[in-house]
């Protein structure tokens, strides 16, 4: 068992839906479980206390191009706090996919390579605030590079690391 690696989402898949509007009031919490050794439920209160971190995204969506700078907690810092679990064997660590999943069940899938630090280091984030003001749709997973949107979870609430 190793607290290595908090998360990766790498190579992304997705069930697509619409996501209605949701407003922050509304996005109370994020349950974290599965292979972790701290499941964990985190509020938009523990996003806020975690180091913010903000990311310009231009990306396409099935509604035209959209342009925003988002803010909230980097992903890999929210899982970190979980411990992921490893298998036995060399490297099983970067195995890891973390399936991002909104209230409606919209989800996408990330790897744990593509999010950690010491490999790709992307700046997927829980984000609560767009253009400095609080999200419109609750708390959004952003990942940031992607050419669209697809993998933009609008409300999110669960995560579930496998």
């Amino acid at each position: 068992m190793s607290m290595r690696r908090a998360v990766s989402l790498g190579l992304a898949y997705v069930l697509f839906a619409a996501v209605p509007a949701i407003s922050q009031d509304a996005a109370t919490a994020v349950t974290v479980s599965g292979q972790v050794q701290h499941p964990v439920t985190v509020s938009l209160a523990d996003l806020q206390k975690l180091p913010p971190t903000s990311v310009a995204i231009s990306f396409e969506t099935d509604r035209g191009p959209e342009s925003a700078t988002y803010t909230g907690a980097l992903l890999w810092s929210v899982l970190a706090n979980s411990g992921l679990v490893d298998a036995p064997g060399k490297n099983t660590g970067i195995r890891h996919t973390f399936l991002v999943i909104g209230r409606d069940g919209y989800a996408a899938a990330l790897s744990d390579g593509e999010i950690d630090p010491r490999l790709e280091g992307k700046s997927a984030l829980l984000a609560y605030q767009k253009d400095g003001k609080p999200n419109a749709d609750g708390i959004r997973l952003v990942v940031p590079g992607d050419h669209h949107g697809a993998r933009a979870v609008r409300d999110v609430v669960k995560i579930e690391v496998q």
